[in-house]
């Protein structure tokens, strides 16, 4: 979940394609994308850590899959705790204050927490693909030991394929006088020309490895277990039942992720094609990417704030554990059993309660 990783505003208004195009009444609005930043903020602080906490706190419950989602709740968390950077940096008109080592940290852990919630969404459906479709063969892939080198992988790679921002983020001082937090690839290339094939490369590869071949992956998984599921399961058998329910969460998830984070990678891959010249640079269509870029990367950070209460909703587990570790079950339980009492001893006395 990427505040302009790749490219930005900034980019827009200073290629070479829009020397003589006027921004003035695209551009978006600095006072409702950083109201917007700090609502996912404060809801994915509060819900992704108590998702953290409670999947935590049930060691003797813990299910693979809880595992996964406890992952993807920590890449959510540490994506939303840079927002407020974001926030301050598009209110002041794109000018980042915050210094050369914020800029590159803050970019680098937008593009880790991208890739590692992908992933651990890839890792949940393919650990569903084996639960269901393999369920006497796959032991031995969904043991403890695989389950956690899956995820130390999973870390492990999303901090390498990040890793080209935290090299090439830069902040720079463009001739309004705004130093802006962009990527800066003058380090190995002095030519425009090569500068557009690299930030066109980047786009491209993020938005291949990071979207399209995870969620390629995670359909056929799905394909699989919905043979499997219309074929084989009993609804009146507890097992199976338990397996739908979780399957059916975890489907949300990855349908959810998906509907928040196309616009995205649509939009940066147009951009990516405008800079091979594989798609026109008119004004329109660089005014047009202007105009929505900032909504799509804000539809992509709600997906950040939005699976703890899809969890919630959807998982009755979940939503009992929570309640337990947070006592409201217990005070729940503890008011209910008091009133239970006084009624009990009311109507021993011969009093209508």
């Amino acid at each position: 979940m990427e505040p302009t990783p790749d490219y930005g505003y900034e980019d827009y208004v200073e290629s070479d394609n829009d020397t003589m195009c006027d921004y003035s009444e695209w551009e978006p609005t600095y006072s409702l994308i950083p109201v917007l930043y700090m609502l996912i903020f404060i809801l994915g602080l509060s819900g992704n850590g108590v998702v953290i906490f409670t999947v935590w706190k049930s060691k003797s419950k813990r299910r693979a899959a809880d595992v996964y989602i406890g992952n993807l709740a920590l890449a959510d968390l540490t994506f939303v705790v840079t927002l407020p950077l974001w926030a301050v940096y598009t209110a002041l008109g794109y000018h980042w204050p915050f210094g050369l080592a914020l800029c590159k940290i803050s970019s680098y852990v937008v593009l880790v927490n991208m890739y590692a919630s992908v992933f651990c969404l890839t890792c949940l459906s393919f650990d569903r693909y084996l639960a269901i479709v393999h369920s006497l063969s796959s032991g031995q892939l969904r043991s403890r030991s695989t389950m956690m080198a899956s995820l130390a992988s999973i870390w492990a790679l999303s901090c390498v394929l990040a890793l080209p921002t935290l090299l090439f983020r830069n902040t720079v001082r463009d001739e309004f006088n705004r130093t802006t937090c962009a990527m800066d690839f003058r380090l190995v290339t002095p030519s425009r020309q090569q500068e557009s094939l690299w930030i066109a490369g980047l786009s491209l590869s993020s938005s291949v490895l990071g979207f399209l071949l995870p969620f390629l992956a995670m359909t056929v998984c799905y394909c699989f277990i919905g043979c499997t599921v219309t074929r084989h399961f009993n609804t009146l058998r507890k097992e199976d039942q338990k397996k739908r329910r979780l399957l059916k969460i975890i489907t949300t998830l990855v349908v959810v992720f998906a509907i928040c984070w196309t616009p995205f990678h649509m939009l940066k891959s147009l951009d990516a094609l405008t800079y091979l010249d594989l798609a026109p640079s008119s004004c329109s269509m660089l005014s047009f990417l202007l105009l929505v870029h900032p909504y799509a990367t804000c539809l992509g950070y709600l997906n950040s704030c939005l699976n703890p209460f899809l969890y919630a909703f959807f998982d009755l587990r979940f939503r009992s554990q929570c309640l337990c570790l947070l006592n409201l079950k217990k005070t729940a339980h503890g008011h209910i059993t008091s009133l239970a009492t006084q009624k009990s001893e009311a109507q021993s006395a011969g009093v209508k309660v």
